[in-house]
């Protein structure tokens, strides 16, 4: 019976070791021994071993230390406006009593569509001569502007169509921990004559504490590493005002052909993602479970 259930195991276990090895495994691999070459698309092969070459290059690299700045600037912004507004829909779809359910269906649409096409969709709607948005705006009087096309705007657009995508998911997550949590603390705080915001400060938020942190750790890996909607957007432009760091890599990769390069760029960020992915999974584990 044993060695039948051992055989079944493995039946399954090895095809799907090997399809991981070949999609995960090989690349990863492939790509650090790369990272050590000053390989390129324009030979064949990995080319020559340079060591730590690539690595030190990247510290003394302005357009890629610009990227970094970019990335932290579109991080941080999409991280703590996403969090603000998604804390603030959690609280009130918390409160409602009657239409919860319709509510929330409404409001996580935007995350059920691909990243591509919601660039797609929010290109078109912002299109200086065709886009709805120009025209609402013309309606009331107002210039339109070219939203994706302007230095000044470019950042700013790319980061509320990342909100509006993002936000369900952020408030997803709050509700569900402002469902999970007791009662009783909110009956104490009554009893002592607490208003609404001291209730929310002294109650909610220390409780919410470990659900906050892993929301916005979590948030934040996926922000670091966004790229499909910048491709589809912006191409990282005007000029490199919303070039980063993935869409940076990319460009070294395919546009300047220097893989060699690209890998020890990509190495870097997994090694901060791999950072940042560790604190999120210590937090979570530390999570009182329901």
């Amino acid at each position: 019976m044993f060695t039948e259930k051992r055989k079944s195991f493995l039946i399954f276990f090895i095809p799907s070791m090997i399809v991981l090895a070949a999609t995960v495994l090989y690349p990863l691999i492939y790509a650090l021994i790369m990272s050590f070459t000053d390989s390129s698309l324009k030979r064949k092969g990995l080319g020559n071993f340079i060591g730590l070459d690539n690595y030190t290059r990247i510290f003394h690299d302005t357009h890629f230390l610009g990227s970094v700045w970019t990335t932290v600037v579109f991080t941080v912004l999409v991280v703590t406006l996403e969090f603000a507004f998604g804390f603030i829909v959690a609280l009130m779809l918390n409160r409602i009593r009657f239409g919860k359910k319709i509510f929330f269906t409404i409001i996580i649409v935007p995350m059920l569509i691909t990243p591509v096409a919601v660039g797609l969709i929010w290109r078109l709607l912002l299109h200086p001569d065709l886009g709805i948005v120009n025209y609402m705006l013309s309606l009331i009087g107002i210039e339109g502007n070219a939203w994706l096309g302007d230095a000044k705007l470019a950042m700013f657009s790319v980061v509320m169509i990342d909100i509006w995508h993002q936000v369900p998911f952020m408030i997803l997550l709050l509700l569900a921990g402002l469902v999970s949590m007791p009662s009783e603390p909110y009956e104490a705080a009554k009893i002592d004559g607490a208003g609404r915001l001291q209730t929310f400060w002294m109650v909610t938020v220390p409780l919410m504490k470990e659900t906050i942190i892993v929301a916005i750790l979590f948030r934040a890996i996926t922000a670091i590493k966004t790229y499909d909607l910048i491709f589809v957007l912006t191409k990282g432009g005007p000029g490199t005002t919303t070039e980063v760091i993935s869409y940076h890599i990319y460009k070294q990769a395919y546009t300047f052909l220097d893989t060699g390069y690209a890998s020890a760029m990509s190495y870097l960020l997994l090694l901060v993602i791999f950072v940042l992915s560790i604190v999120f999974m210590k937090v979570s584990r530390s999570q009182p479970q329901a």
